[in-house]
């Protein structure tokens, strides 16, 4: 066996090739578009649709209804662990979506009665989940919720 004699040159190009392989695998695992969810509901108490694959179990609080102002939304995490948004529209009406953006699946940020995703700027309405404007195609997955008490919870 001959034995190679590896310059500082070939190590480090080497390095870099596979450290950037595994950076944009990562990136790409992040921005993968997995099939959305189902359409949102029609925002009220309450009435929304549960995304596929999200069962959240009914009655675990995931915000104070005083922390969600009337005509805006908030970034929560729901009692398993997904990150979502809760929004309110008026005193009692509450809504709830999946915080991954349809489009790559970054996550979405609430802004008044919008949510837009800071990757790709697609907008979301913070009441219904529907696209306001893309590139996203799909709405955002609706999560039950209610208003019991003063929290909003799973329904």
């Amino acid at each position: 066996m001959t034995a190679q004699s590896h310059t500082r040159r070939t190590v480090l190009t080497t390095g870099a090739a596979v450290a950037g392989a595994a950076v944009g695998s990562a990136a790409l695992a992040a921005c993968g578009s997995e099939e959305p969810g189902s359409a949102a509901g029609n925002g009220q108490s309450g009435a929304t649709s549960q995304a596929p694959g999200s069962a959240a179990p009914s009655g675990r609080p995931i915000a104070a209804l005083g922390d969600v102002p009337v005509g805006s939304a908030k970034a929560v995490t729901t009692p398993d662990g997904q990150e979502a948004i809760v929004s309110r529209q008026t005193d009692t009406e509450v809504a709830a979506f999946s915080a991954v953006c349809t489009h790559q699946g970054c996550a979405v940020k609430p802004e008044g009665a919008d949510l837009t995703c800071p990757c790709h700027g697609s907008i979301f309405d913070a009441f219904t989940g529907e696209v306001k404007n893309g590139p996203a195609t799909e709405p955002l997955p609706a999560i039950n919720v209610k208003v019991e008490k003063d929290q909003i919870v799973t329904a």
